[in-house]
């Protein structure tokens, strides 16, 4: 699947927010129901979870095993019929997937703990895992975990964004607290970044998602210090491929 431009606006009749919703939905309900029988031990959940770990960040038909799994088969329920719109069909399905298997990896050391929690966003969990592993005094904005989360805004091609959030989800799931993610929101953001008329607004979502978890104390009319830099998280980077930074160039 190509990330250059694609048409917006409609898939099979439906509008881009609308398909955005329903792959959120998609997700959603298959994470949830796995993870009802996960925890109560069931057999097929847990062989079902150990085959998603082994997906996690690679694209969605490269395992065969995992062809057809439940999340593609809801989303597939949920999305109107036809032919049209094949492409950003298909960029649906890599958002499903890749959210529900870094979801089952993220899920296997914390049993009894729910890792996918609504609301609970990429940037945050980032600013949290840093306050779980600083040390007094150090500095959040120079954490070698920040620029963890850079990279998945600077990666310029659907593999690298796999990779790069797998290494998050890495260190999500090894921090001494449970540190949840909202992972039905990360496939709707997922499927978003897949256009490139949509990808910026993805990437400045997930500076500011970081941006807003600072701590206080406010300044102003209740800005943090942190929001008045601006959604970037790192205007200053190195070009990344095509020389766009992401989306975070400067001043954007």
């Amino acid at each position: 699947m190509s990330t250059t431009s694609k048409t917006a606006g409609r898939v099979d009749g439906t509008d881009e927010r609308s398909v955005r919703e329903l792959v959120e939905q998609a997700t959603h309900t298959y994470v949830a129901q796995l993870q009802f029988r996960y925890f109560r031990d069931d057999p097929a959940a847990v062989a079902e979870m150990a085959q998603l770990r082994r997906g996690a960040g690679r694209r969605a038909h490269e395992i065969p095993e995992l062809w057809g799994i439940d999340a593609l088969e809801k989303l597939a329920e949920l999305m109107p019929k036809g032919n049209s719109g094949s492409g950003r069909r298909e960029d649906a399905e890599e958002a499903v997937f890749l959210a529900s298997t870094l979801w089952a990896l993220h899920q296997q050391s914390r049993p009894g703990q729910n890792t996918h929690v609504r609301g609970k966003d990429l940037g945050g969990a980032v600013r949290a895992l840093i306050r779980s592993k600083k040390t007094e005094g150090a500095d959040e904005e120079e954490s070698p975990l920040r620029k963890r989360l850079v990279r998945v805004g600077t990666a310029e091609s659907f593999p690298s964004v796999a990779v790069r959030l797998r290494e998050i989800v890495m260190l999500l799931r090894t921090a001494p607290e449970p540190l949840p993610l909202d992972y039905a929101r990360l496939a709707g953001q997922l499927y978003r970044w897949q256009d490139r008329s949509t990808r910026a607004g993805v990437q400045r979502e997930w500076g500011r998602e970081f941006h807003l978890a600072a701590s206080p104390p406010r300044t102003g009319k209740g800005k943090t210090p942190d929001a008045e830099k601006g959604d970037a998280i790192d205007p200053t980077l190195d070009a990344d491929e095509d020389g766009t930074y992401g989306g975070y160039a400067a001043g954007e």
